[in-house]
């Protein structure tokens, strides 16, 4: 009777020993899913522009410059005049007031400047994201912020007038950014 007691208790071991043995073994692999990114690869992934102006890059322009980088990139989905055409959503007009469906566009729904900055240069065109230089963003912006009423045809807009604009529904959202 000892004896099996013995050799079940072997067995314990040795099966503890098995188990812990492959359970090290397989820890110490990993997946070799993917490849090493460089540093430089990631280049361009670190565009984000936020609303207190940080992101924000060297450059600048005016309305009457925006308005042919407007009509060459953006007319033909959001229309001569910002109105859309159906394919893109409308950047000018709308009313955030109403009880009907309100129309959100840049001068009634967006909260911030920059994120117009933020937005149009990280996704737009739609054809092309992020092929326009930081000088047509700056003019392009200052176009549609002009179309809205909110700058002047021939206000400069850069990264420190940028954060003096008012946008109409600045009031409108409820600051959580400093949640964690």
């Amino acid at each position: 009777m000892f004896m099996r007691d013995r050799h079940k208790n072997i067995a314990k071991l040795i099966a503890c020993f098995v188990v812990l043995t492959t359970t090290l073994s397989l820890k110490a692999q990993t997946p070799q899913l993917g490849n090493l990114l460089e540093p430089a690869a990631l280049n361009g992934f670190d565009l984000i522009a936020a609303p207190d102006g940080s992101g924000l890059p060297v450059g600048s322009g005016t309305a009457s410059q925006g308005k042919l980088v407007y009509e060459t990139q953006c007319q033909v989905c959001h229309g001569e005049k910002g109105e859309g055409n159906g394919s893109a959503n409308r950047l000018v007009g709308g009313n955030m007031q109403s009880d009907d469906a309100p129309i959100r566009t840049v001068g009634s729904f967006w909260p911030h400047a920059t994120t117009l900055f933020d937005y149009v240069r990280r996704a737009m065109p739609a054809t092309a994201p992020k092929s326009l230089s930081n000088t047509e963003v700056y003019q392009v912006i200052a176009y549609i912020l002009h179309m809205n009423g909110l700058v002047g045809l021939n206000e400069t807009i850069d990264r420190r007038s940028l954060l003096q604009i008012e946008m109409p529904n600045s009031e409108g959202f409820i600051d959580n950014s400093n949640i964690r």
